[in-house]
């Protein structure tokens, strides 16, 4: 069973069908978002307005006593500004809610649910991992899910024994959204959905699957992607 955090963006619901669609193991896919995808073999609907520990409460609600085998935090979003940009404290607000919090309860959801041995898929950015002048709240909320990931794959994280975290860290990933906001970029250089979603169901099934703690950068080149291990 996997459960995927951010089940109905773009690239969640690429890894819904991918886990439906797996030739190998016979896999369950559970999506959590603020609205239902009928593919996913069940949903669980969150509301925005929650706090961190009301959607929590709502997907353990429903997991019950279910155990998982991989847990996949893709939710997310994109905003911008500077310092001096007027809506830079609401887009930061924002891109903390949709990339730390839901990280965050993915992690607790994964200390309660997941299997020994099991995966926990965290999403940050390779753009993060320097300054972010135009997008100080994206690139704020993104550091930390980094930040999040190393301190998870320590000693005494919480997480069950045995279980890695990974962090996948796309540049850009070609979306529908994405095409229609930047028509005139180079597409063969953005990561389809269908490939990260293929990766990452061969982690979970233990194949190829990177060491604990590990930044992976998607990069795209002529249609080519690479998953390489930063560290």
């Amino acid at each position: 069973v996997c459960l995927v955090y951010g089940g109905c963006g773009a690239l969640g619901r690429s890894v819904i069908s991918a886990f439906r669609a797996s030739a190998g193991a016979e896999w369950s896919a559970v999506s959590v978002d603020v609205v239902e995808n009928a593919d996913a073999n069940e949903s669980i609907t969150i509301s925005p307005d929650q706090t961190w520990d009301e959607q929590l409460a709502t997907v353990q609600e429903r997991l019950g006593d279910s155990k998982l085998d991989s847990v996949i935090c893709v939710a997310g979003g994109w905003a911008g500004g500077n310092a001096a940009s007027k809506e830079t404290l609401s887009n930061a607000e924002l891109m903390w809610k949709v990339s730390v919090m839901t990280s965050m309860v993915a992690a607790r959801v994964a200390a309660e649910h997941l299997k020994e041995n099991g995966l926990l898929v965290l999403t940050g950015a390779q753009a993060c991992v320097g300054g972010t002048p135009g997008m100080i709240g994206y690139g704020a909320a993104k550091a930390a899910v980094h930040q999040l990931t190393q301190s998870l794959a320590a000693a005494d994280s919480g997480l069950p024994s045995g279980s890695a975290v990974v962090c996948i860290r796309p540049i850009i990933l070609d979306t529908p959204m994405n095409r229609r906001f930047m028509p005139n970029s180079d597409f063969s250089t953005w990561t389809p959905t269908a490939a990260v979603a293929e990766k990452l169901v061969q982690w979970s099934e233990g194949s190829d699957r990177p060491s604990s703690g590990s930044a992976v950068n998607l990069t795209t080149r002529a249609g080519e992607t690479t998953f390489e291990i930063a560290h």
